[in-house]
């Protein structure tokens, strides 16, 4: 279903250092506003994604925080974490595991979200598998990841004419930027740098994200 106000969608840090500090900034970041879900997405220093039992980890840490608000939890890349986890969902590249399979593993329960970069045929093949939210990106230059696709307001636009599943916008959104992502009709805008690399700011970095969300209507 395609919801009326643009939601918060968090993305960890790739690396997280001091885990007590990053449950501490969640609560922060949750308590400020409501966010819809947050991705679990860790990285080794290399870039290639992090151990299994990292990941578990600090799902297990930050699980009761997230169901104190009422936040969904969902695994990047690896469905066989989610289901080890008892995660709400996967999100999945194009590099990724199959939706397929990633289906069968985890249930129609689960939610399956695939990345799908400024390709509206991606997204027509992601819709038809059955897929729950297609993500687009990336809109502006990220500092957690490597630009490899660019992605124009033309596409969210487009969708949300086109089709009734939920999109993604992810890439550099930040405070100076949103308006626009949120303008061209994203249903949830991804959010990591914006956020956590405002450590002292971050109740407010995140209400005024919201409140720029609730601006705006589909």
């Amino acid at each position: 279903m395609k919801v009326n106000v643009c939601q918060l969608y968090l993305i960890t840090p790739p690396q997280i250092k001091d885990v007590n500090l990053f449950c501490l900034n969640l609560e922060t970041a949750l308590s400020a506003a409501p966010v819809n879900c947050l991705q679990i997405r860790l990285k080794k220093e290399n870039n290639e994604c992090e151990d299994d039992i990292v990941i578990l980890s600090l799902f297990n840490k930050i699980k009761p925080i997230c169901d104190r608000y009422g936040t969904l939890i969902i695994i990047n890349d690896n469905p066989y974490v989610a289901k080890t986890a008892k995660a709400d969902g996967v999100h999945l590249g194009q590099k990724d595991a199959d939706y397929s399979h990633a289906r069968e593993l985890l249930g129609q329960e689960a939610i399956i979200g695939i990345t799908c970069h400024n390709s509206k045929e991606l997204a027509f093949k992601a819709a038809s598998s059955g897929a729950d939210y297609v993500a687009f990106g990336a809109f502006y230059s990220s500092k957690t990841k490597d630009i490899k696709h660019k992605a124009n307001m033309e596409i969210l636009e487009w969708w949300q004419e086109a089709m009734e599943i939920p999109c993604v916008a992810i890439g550099g959104i930040d405070i100076s930027n949103v308006e626009n992502i949120i303008k061209a009709g994203a249903d949830f805008i991804a959010l990591s740098n914006a956020v956590w690399s405002n450590t002292d700011n971050i109740s407010l970095v995140v209400s005024q994200l919201s409140q720029l969300c609730h601006q705006h209507t589909h």
